[in-house]
């Protein structure tokens, strides 16, 4: 379908969904194909339920109904819409993307440019090659500036979500051990995240670089960009301190102040500050941002219960951040630690080797008792008695009395789809 038509059906229409669960009046349906489904069996039933129109990418569906639109892919047509929207407007767009940290970042510099500009924000972990254009499509005529989250398994894909979404600036929070599946080793991480850079240098873009991070600044060693870290050669130099279970950032003598655990956390909201000061924000405007800044449900909270101090950060794990929060709760908790770890998932071949170094790893340290959770740490020998090892959360909660465990300090660290938050309650 000419883009153009499409975009005039998007502007007459309630904007657009992939869901024909929750599908609005007017809305346009885009029948998306997943491994495990196919949107366009629920064309028609979306129509039912108000659709202003079906996009469709079955022959079958074609003519079935005059509100059903027939395109080669429906996924590439969200996508081409997505960036046709986003040319439109001038419009700040900053994307960012890296190992860790993301969606922390994320909301880091979303909490500190809505102070002075209309900001529109990737929602949740919407990250991906459809998530992404959903967010793309949201852009309206007032919005000034856009941070788009960029997630990605496999090589392609972020140099793919940079042509939809077309950002002026980005950032890559960290190289990690993450999705190892996909990209198959570290070297692949690297080259999968630095489209990120090839990007933004082959459309004179601005690069955001952490100074502080050996690797990033091999991979922009040729490339025009404002640097910000502890180094001294940086464009924004930053020293850290913390303050009870605040980070504390100083810069220029001005103080900032956020309210997140985790010597991890710095360079993420260093990046922020940052962020703020090449968009003209002043100190407080930054500040203010950051006192209004709020961590999502299981990702960096800090609970508190039955005399328990409780960290859980049970959205997500690799290698790389299991052990930047191990090694931070180590230093922070010195005495009664006990550790819950899930498994790490989307490891593919490296799975059980990167699990044995979590657990040589914590051999290291001091602590009461590890609960590892999880059929990879479960198939793994431990010979520490304070190990104990459980195929799910449903078995450490029927054979544990949880409820018993007082005065301790607790890590809660694995992949979301483990559900250690369950846990909690």
């Amino acid at each position: 379908m000419d883009i153009q038509n499409l975009y005039s059906l998007f502007q007459s229409s309630n904007g657009v969904s992939i869901d024909s669960r929750s599908i609005e009046k007017d809305e346009i349906f885009f029948s998306i194909k997943g491994e495990n489904f196919d949107g366009n069996r629920f064309a028609l039933d979306a129509i039912d339920k108000g659709a202003k129109f079906s996009i469709v990418d079955d022959p079958q569906l074609k003519n079935k109904n005059e509100r059903i639109i027939f395109v080669e892919n429906s996924l590439k047509e969200l996508q081409n819409l997505s960036k046709f929207n986003r040319s439109k407007f001038d419009v700040k767009v900053i994307g960012l993307t890296g190992s860790n940290g993301k969606t922390t970042t994320k909301k880091l510099i979303c909490s500190i440019l809505s102070e002075k500009y209309k900001t529109l924000c990737t929602h949740r972990n919407l990250n991906n090659h459809i998530g992404v254009p959903l967010t793309l499509l949201n852009i309206k005529p007032e919005t000034e500036v856009a941070v788009i989250e960029m997630g990605a398994n496999h090589i392609g894909e972020i140099q793919n979500l940079c042509e939809i979404s077309m950002p002026d600036i980005g950032l890559i929070t960290n190289f990690g051990s993450a999705h190892l599946e996909g990209f198959g080793s570290l070297k692949g991480v690297i080259k999968g995240k630095t489209e990120l850079y090839k990007y933004l240098i082959k459309n004179y873009g601005h690069i955001l670089l952490n100074n502080d991070d050996s690797l990033q600044k091999e991979e922009c060693k040729s490339a025009l960009y404002t640097s910000y870290g502890k180094d001294n050669s940086s464009d924004f130099i930053f020293k850290y301190k913390k303050e009870d279970d605040k980070l504390v950032l100083l810069i220029n003598d001005y103080e900032f102040s956020c309210k997140i655990y985790g010597d991890y956390n710095f360079p993420n909201i260093a990046s922020a500050i940052s962020i703020g000061k090449i968009l003209d924000l002043d100190n407080d405007e930054i500040q203010n941002g950051l006192n209004k800044f709020q961590t999502e449900a299981n990702r960096s909270e800090v609970l508190e219960y039955h005399g328990n101090k409780i960290y859980l950060d049970a959205y997500n794990a690799n290698p790389s951040s299991m052990i930047a929060a191990l090694d931070n709760f180590n230093r922070e908790s010195p005495n009664n630690k006990i550790i819950i770890l899930g498994d790490m998932l989307e490891l593919g071949s490296f799975s059980k080797d990167e699990h044995l170094k979590i657990i040589n790893h914590l051999d290291k340290m001091d602590f009461e008792s590890v609960y590892l959770i999880g059929e990879i740490f479960s198939s793994l020998n431990t010979s520490d008695s304070r190990f104990k090892k459980f195929n799910d959360i449903e078995e450490l909660i029927k054979e544990l009395d949880l409820t018993q465990i007082k005065d301790k300090s607790i890590l809660i660290k694995g992949s979301r789809g483990i559900g250690l938050e369950k846990l909690i309650n």
